[in-house]
This record gives structure tokens, sequence and C-alpha cells, in this order.
């Protein structure tokens, strides 16, 4: 999702649909975009937080299990394949199958829960990070890939995406 301009219109409208409604459940683009700067910032990755949650000024993210760095640095080479197959399960033949198999188990039941800092920004949302389409496709749900991974101008430029007519 994060290489923008390889998005089919009906992609682009679907990801700008979601991601629009999460923005204004969070307050607007800009408090949303803000969210994604302060998390590109934080090191090490607002993920792997031992305390489950990133905190900032203007709302909080809580999860419902601590993520190890190690099963974060398989994820990132994971998104990379994914992009390229459209599946982030690789190929059961491949080397490491098992391992992002046994990830996706891991990280499946895990809910993210995003709360503006003030109720009358919004009611915040939830989501789960991966989208299971079948047993042998799985795909990163767009709003966790937006938040935790892809850049704020690719972000921004989904958010401000007009579908065409």
């Amino acid at each position: 999702m994060c290489d923008f301009h390889t998005l089919t219109d009906e992609e682009k409208k679907l990801y700008h649909d979601k991601l629009l409604q999460c923005a204004e459940n969070f307050g607007g683009k800009n408090f949303f975009l803000q969210l994604l700067e302060a998390i590109r910032e934080t090191k090490p990755h607002p993920l792997v937080a031992g305390n489950t949650q990133f905190n900032m000024e203007l709302g909080t993210i809580k999860w419902n299990k601590v993520i190890f760095n190690d099963k974060l640095q398989l994820l990132l080479k994971a998104r990379v394949n994914e992009s390229k197959q459209d599946n982030l399960l690789p190929a059961k033949e491949e080397k490491g199958y098992k391992k992002v198999l046994n990830l996706v188990r891991t990280l499946k039941p895990i809910v993210f829960h995003v709360k503006p800092a003030h109720k009358e920004d919004g009611p915040g949302f939830f989501f789960q990070p991966f989208n299971v389409i079948d047993e042998n496709r799985t795909k990163l749900n767009p709003v966790f890939d937006a938040l935790f991974f892809c850049s704020v101008n690719t972000v921004k430029k989904i958010l401000n995406y007009e579908p065409k007519a």
C-alpha cells in the first residue's frame, strides 16, 4: 500500500475512504498526520514498547500483547515481499514460510485501539494488523501499514486523493 502510484484507482479510493474515516475519528487529517509523525520520530519503534502503548499529546494507541523486536524485524522483511507478491505469506516451499506463518499467528489476535486525548475530537478507532483472505493469503491491514510503516507523505497523498468521477 505504501507505493501509492502502483495502486489501482479502486484501491486508492478504498484506502482513501478507510484512512479518512480513521483520521476523522481521531480529530481530523492534521491530528492524524501529527500522530504518524510522532510514531516515525519515536525510537525504538513504538510497536516494541514493553507497556503496549504509545502516548502523545493528541492521544494514545494501546494494544493487548507485547511485540518483540525479532517479530518486528520479520514483519518488516515480510512487508517487502508482500508488495512484490500481493501476499504477506511466502510460498509454502520457501525457506521463511513457517516463520512468517508463525508471525501472523502470533500478531493476528492483537487489537490496536487509537483514541484521541479529547472526546470531542472523535471516538477513535480500532484495527487488527492483518486481513486474512484465506489460509494461503494474508495481507497487512492498510490502517496498520499506514499508521506504523508508510511514509507520512504517502499517507497524506492517500488522505488527499480525489477519486475520479
